[in-house]
């Protein structure tokens, strides 16, 4: 999965604009969201294909800024502070996280500036809180 940073133009129409290109393209969106950030749009969106994508928001006349891994982790939804002590342990590993956001799966999607130690990070966390069943 990769997440494509995306500059948008500030202007209604701009977000059908780039749905329309990745449709065309048969290019699904995963997950992610749009800002207005001082006057100008940006945007994160999942992709299982992040080049394809690129491929055709470009064909489109769409901005493409960056193209990035991502980590993927299913945080346990019942049990309250999830969200808190993954992040802390990313912090705690020097780990800054630029971008989160939920996939279509409800899954935790976390863009970060260096994805091999957030990999190492989200990897134990997962071994961690495994089900019993699936340890």
């Amino acid at each position: 999965m990769q997440d494509l940073t995306i500059s948008l133009d500030n202007r209604p129409g701009a977000l059908a604009d780039m749905g329309d290109a990745l449709g065309r393209a048969g290019v699904s969106i995963e997950g992610g969201g749009a800002w207005v950030v001082d006057g100008k749009g940006a945007a994160h969106f999942l992709f299982e294909d992040g080049e394809a994508a690129r491929r055709a928001l470009e064909a489109g006349g769409i901005r493409v800024l960056a193209v990035r891994d991502v980590l993927v982790q299913r945080l346990n939804q019942g049990q309250p502070g999830q969200l808190g002590k993954i992040t802390r342990r990313m912090a705690e590993a020097g780990v800054n996280i630029e971008v989160p956001y939920s996939d279509h799966d409800h899954q935790l999607i976390l863009v970060v500036d260096d994805i091999a130690k957030g990999r190492a990070v989200s990897e134990a966390w997962t071994r961690e809180n495994a089900a019993p069943d699936r340890k």
